[in-house]
């Protein structure tokens, strides 16, 4: 299991770092820099060259690169061009942001689509089928359509508030709640129609397997069978996929959070790429792809706790 974890851990160090390098290098790659963005295709040349050259834009690609990289690995990513502040404390605030926003979608997912799953996969009946239909149809809308849906429903109803993460002046957890509702959902439901679909799968594949029926036919009660017999085995097509689902999830967010104005990764991201802040970008990219390998990490030990083959 240590040589395991090493692997993967190694790996997840790999990703971080190709991730976030890339980031740095396309942005620097794209068509115009920070300074013409920032004061226009009309300025002065010689006021551009001076602030191309107070952010180090007019140095050598490679120049740029080696110097980032040798302050991101001991932790300094930087300053950011657009807020003139180190690149890690905006990223930090914002990668908290998404974090909360993340986990409530995947919490939320995994309550609602597991046992879905479970109740849709373990027999054949009308309401098995009203979940798959269900199902079908949020999987089948991009968190983009939610978001925009739930938005309209929000502002037309009062019942939830449109934009921001909390109240001015209020900082308790009910609001933060009441704020999280419209973007958590509109990432849950698609995230929670997958779970339900995959676990619906496999619990009706493992309930025809042979130690099932034997345990049925020595009149073991149906659900103690289905809850605790078939559904440890069942859940390992969707534990498989929880580092993928990560990944679903961050990319989702930066839709919703730019739909729905939460102050996340994905709205600081947006903003840093219309600025041409290459610092600040790869810095979300980096964060970003952390999630995704903590996630996947996360998803790899419990696939293996509950699979030994899985460590092979």
């Amino acid at each position: 299991m240590l040589a395991y974890l090493t692997r993967r851990i190694l790996f997840a160090v790999l990703l971080v770092f190709i991730v976030s390098s890339a980031s740095l290098v396309l942005t620097r790659l794209a068509p115009g820099d920070f300074a013409m963005v920032t004061l226009g295709v009309d300025a002065r040349p010689e006021l551009l060259q001076r602030t191309r050259a107070r952010y180090g834009l007019d140095r050598s690609l490679a120049a740029q690169y080696r110097e980032w990289l040798w302050r991101a690995l001991r932790l300094d990513f930087g300053e950011s061009m657009q807020h003139g502040v180190p690149v890690a404390g905006l990223v930090e605030s914002a990668a908290a942001n998404t974090a909360v926003l993340a986990a409530t979608a995947l919490a939320g997912a995994t309550l609602i689509g597991i046992p879905l799953g479970i109740i849709a996969g373990s027999r054949r009946s009308a309401a098995s089928h009203a979940i798959g239909a269900a199902s079908l149809v949020a999987l089948s809308t991009p968190s983009l359509l939610t978001s925009l849906v739930l938005l309209v429903v929000a502002a037309r109803t009062g019942w939830f508030p449109v934009g921001d993460m909390r109240t001015a002046g209020v900082s308790t957890i009910g609001d933060l709640l009441w704020h999280l509702a419209v973007p958590a959902t509109a990432l849950a439901l698609p995230i929670a129609a997958m779970f339900e679909r995959l676990q619906a799968q496999a619990m009706s594949e493992t309930i025809g397997q042979p130690y099932i029926l034997a345990a049925l036919g020595r009149g073991v009660p149906r659900s103690r069978v289905v809850w605790r017999g078939a559904l440890k085995a069942a859940l390992r097509p969707t534990l498989a996929v929880y580092g993928l689902v990560i990944g679903a999830l961050l990319s989702g967010s930066f839709a919703v959070e730019a739909v729905t104005s939460w102050p996340g990764l994905g709205q600081l991201m947006l903003n840093a790429l219309r600025a041409r802040d290459v610092y600040l970008v790869a810095g979300c990219a980096a964060a970003g792809s952390m999630f995704l390998a903590v996630g996947t990490l996360a998803s790899d030990v419990a696939l293996a706790v509950i699979d030994p083959r899985a460590r092979d």
